[in-house]
């Protein structure tokens, strides 16, 4: 990635130097459909108009490119070999007021990077999308490339006739010979420009809303995907939660949509979940479900649509000025995806998901060497790049549910009224939040911003609690502590609940509440003095702050015993994720949270939370049970599914889930022997529907563990012969347990880049089995010796796809441990962005260690 960088320093002197007015730019997208050499790139002609503060001074634009056709600065023919170096072009002797016009031959990407073209390998159809954050324009059109330099943009797309093309204005017109020409945005940035272009399905509703005032607004509405899906695409419940998004933030933002149009493309071998392009809003294809699935993973869908909804407000009306304050737009847009959710839309259980899942993200990254404050220190585009986080998207957003719970909602959301309608189509920093929120709450928010958004790490709380001789609580205190690398104590506003059997039978229900605000190290909780003595005493009841949920003595005796009898299933929800966070900080044996699963993971009722538990206990499986038990540990789990998927409501998504979970845990001949049966149609399970997707999960558990062959592979993608089966069948293939078979698919990663990015993570997620350490183990030492030179050549998201993908987390000793310590200290030069990601998959190589001596040191198991 050599030259591509941009420091903040350079960002800074550039914004302070120009003044960008406007943007013409033209794509001939005509060569998409060619085969060959011709199809590796297409013209971009490109004309920027802006102002100099110092006429005189020198600047630069960027560009990606394979070449420059012709370059002219104020009419005046500049010399592209002269100028251009592949990434920037240099400009010199600005005058007051400029024009700039670049003719380029831009490349076509397989990395999801720019404008990524892609062959559906059904009908051969060529399907064409933008995706840019945080600076990938630039492989597309010349410009400016960082985000507060926002400029109206004007675009024309010249595309094969018959083609469906859209960008973030409304298109002028009819197309005429295959150019269509779009309406002039507002002002925005260039990462959230947008182009999408091909044979789409397309189907349009339309949103209208009439405000107090009587004035009426009429938002255009599309949703759109690859004609292969067409028959998978539920587009009446995206629009259904799209109309209800829209109403609940006019509802809470007073500020009318502001972008005309809404647009809404499921686009293929996307890297991203979404992307918040104003009025032209992109997502992976994968949220068309192409089989049955749980009601969670709908929800999801309904998250993700709102999150990127919440951003036409924060982030794309009002964007950061460069990437420190990434956090005002994803913190906000995370927070408020739930709070729409559940305000909005039938998916009421929103913030039981959050506290299970989405938190999970963000304790895992706060406890990495590489943490970070949600106001993060971006010194370029490749730390930018990384830190798109959990830090930034789900601890932020955490903190500010906080801050909802201790300024107010009515507080907080005038705040977001001031702040949009103060800084509109502009770019704010940290302060100018701060201060419209000062403004609403009449609270001095300096000590929090400090505490929370200005400081890394984790606190734990835990409750500390004396009775008397009739069983009554005499004292209760919350302990907060702090990692010695991250001392910070910060003020939490919590809730503590007591939770306790009615009789003996009767579920564990909440007898007593007391919300306290928790400050320093010790705090007590007097309104709880007296109370009967509890079973179980929860500290963050009702998930209001942001912290590790730490047990007394009894109370983790009580969900060893009755984890599963807990009514509230957030209580529940937050239950689990504490005891996964025990696991993983090697303070509770990983076969005791696999014994938790395997007894109550029957009883979650919330199939949310009971995928992400299921996911945890394969993770546990694999990299917190020591060796000398893994096996007997693969077994009880596999069991255990068993069992559950047989128990569960016919055609219910528990009963789907525990099929998933089954696949991915089964290693006796038993279990592949039915999964086989499952395939062939000899075995069958009352409800289950063996759909191709189900088929394609059970068969990588057989392709892993030498059951199922090459030719029963391709067998299969014959029977799916699409973009889905192809990415299934090359994970399938490189997954076999063969010498020969790993090293095709090494060096299919490592020797060539000519797979695109989908099938690049396709042949990482196959190629890294459990089953597999042996084998694998040859390629611990390669990795080391590859990995600088792969991020030097390869473009940033498939270097971090590889340097993360192909990462030995599979051997878990000390070898591996000494090796990645080794190659840190040899190489102290090496690019930051690559130094932070083997540093955090070293840690959690170290953690691994850590919790599998917690689990050896339990000793065996009756």
């Amino acid at each position: 990635m050599p030259g591509e960088n941009l420091s903040r320093e350079e960002a800074r002197e550039r914004g302070r130097l120009l003044t960008v007015d406007g943007y013409d730019v033209a794509l001939d997208v005509r060569s998409a459909v060619a085969r060959g050499p011709e199809a590796a790139t297409f013209r971009s002609r490109t004309t920027i108009r802006f102002r100099c503060a110092e006429p005189g001074a020198a600047s630069f634009a960027d560009l990606l490119a394979p070449s420059v056709t012709a370059l002219t600065l104020n009419g005046r023919a500049l010399d592209p070999a002269a100028v251009f170096d592949g990434t920037r072009i240099a400009l010199d002797g600005l005058a007051a007021e400029n024009t700039l016009v670049v003719d380029a031959q831009c490349a076509y990407s397989r990395t999801g990077e720019g404008l990524h073209r892609f062959v559906d390998p059904e009908d051969g159809e060529v399907y064409l999308y933008t995706q840019y954050e945080p600076a990938d324009a630039r492989r597309v059109f010349a410009n400016f490339e960082q985000p507060d330099l926002k400029a109206p943009f004007t675009f024309e797309v010249t595309a094969p006739e018959g083609w469906v093309v859209l960008s973030n204005g409304a298109q002028e017109g009819d197309a005429e010979g295959g150019r269509h020409r779009f309406a002039t945005t507002q002002p925005i940035s260039t990462y959230i420009t947008a182009v999408v272009a091909g044979p789409y399905h397309y189907v349009t509703d339309t949103y209208r809303r009439t405000f107090e005032d009587g004035t009426e607004l009429t938002v255009p509405l599309g949703a759109l995907c690859r004609k292969g899906l067409a028959r998978h695409f539920d587009a009446d419940d995206v629009f259904t939660v799209t109309k209800q998004g829209l109403d609940f933030f006019h509802d809470h933002f007073d500020f009318p949509y502001p972008f005309g149009k809404y647009d809404q493309a499921f686009v293929p071998e996307y890297n991203l979940g979404a992307m918040e392009n104003p009025g032209c809003v992109t997502f992976r294809e994968e949220f068309i479900f192409r089989g049955k699935v749980t009601e969670a993973s709908y929800e999801r869908r309904a998250n993700v649509i709102l999150h990127e909804m919440a951003h036409m407000w924060f982030g794309d009306l009002v964007t950061m000025h460069w990437w420190d304050d990434l956090w005002l737009k994803e913190s906000y847009a995370d927070f408020m995806g739930s709070f729409a959710q559940v305000g909005a839309t039938r998916f009421t259980d929103g913030w039981i998901t959050f506290a299970n899942r989405r938190k999970s993200w963000a304790y895992r990254a706060d406890q990495l060497p590489s943490t970070h404050p949600i106001t993060a220190d971006i010194r370029d585009l490749e730390d930018a790049k990384l830190n798109f986080d959990g830090i930034t998207y789900a601890k932020g957003a955490s903190v500010l549910k906080q801050l909802v719970a201790y300024v107010g909602q009515d507080a907080f959301l005038e705040g977001a009224r001031r702040y949009f309608k103060r800084h509109a189509y502009g770019n704010t920093r940290l302060a100018d939040l701060l201060s419209v929120l000062e403004e609403t709450s009449g609270r001095d928010l300096a000590a929090w911003s400090r505490a929370w958004l200005e400081t890394a790490g984790l606190n734990s709380l835990t409750p500390q609690v004396t009775y008397d001789a009739e069983d009554r609580i005499t004292e209760l205190d919350i302990l907060q502590e702090a990692a010695p690398e991250q001392p910070e104590l910060r003020p939490h506003r919590v809730a503590v609940g007591l939770y306790r059997r009615l009789d003996a039978d009767s579920a564990l229900v909440r007898y007593a509440r007391a919300e306290v605000d928790v400050t320093g190290p010790r705090t007590a909780v007097p309104e709880l003095a007296g109370a009967e003595r509890p079973e179980l005493i929860l500290v963050n009841d009702e998930d209001l702050t942001y912290c590790k949920t730490r047990f007394d003595e009894g109370s983790l005796a009580t969900l060893r015993a009755r984890l599963g009898d807990l009514a509230d299933p957030m209580a529940r929800a937050l239950c689990w994720a504490a005891v996964w966070g025990l696991t993983r900080d090697g303070l509770m044996p990983a076969r005791d949270f696999l014994a938790l699963v395997r007894r109550f993971g029957g009883a979650e009722t919330v199939v949310g939370v009971l995928q992400s538990v299921l996911g945890q206990a394969e993770a546990a499986l694999e990299h917190y049970v020591a060796p000398e038990y893994r096996e007997r540990a693969a077994r009880e789990l596999s069991e255990g599914a068993l069992r559950e998927l047989r128990l569960a409501e016919p055609g219910s998504g528990h009963q789907l889930s525990w099929a998933r979970h089954f696949a991915a845990v089964a290693t006796t001949e038993a279990d592949l022997q039915l999964l086989r049966g499952l395939l062939d149609g000899t075995a069958k399970i009352d409800g289950l529907d063996v759909d191709q997707e189900l088929r394609w999960a059970f068969l990588l558990p057989l392709a892993a563990h030498g059951a199922a062959d090459e030719a029963a592979i391709n067998a299969e993608l014959a029977r799916d012969d699409t973009a889905s089966g192809k990415r299934h069948q090359v994970r399938c293939l490189s997954a076999r347990p063969a010498a020969e078979v790993k090293a095709a698919a090494w060096a299919d990663v490592i020797e060539s880049d000519t797979l695109s990015n989908a099938l690049v993570e396709a042949t990482l997620s196959g190629f890294a089995q459990p089953s597999q350490r042996e084998l694998l183990a040859p390629y611990a030492p390669r990795y080391f010796t590859a990995i600088e030179r792969i991020w030097r050549e390869r473009s940033i998201e498939i270097g971090m796809s590889v340097v993360r993908g192909l990462f030995p987390s599979w051997q878990v000793d000390g070898a591996t441990l000494a090796a990645a310590d080794g190659w840190l200290a040899e190489h102290p030069e090496a690019a930051p962005a690559l130094r932070r990601l083997v540093l955090e998959e070293r840690d959690d190589l170290a953690r691994a260690l850590r919790a599998q001596a917690c689990d050896e040191a339990a000793g065996p198991r009756p």
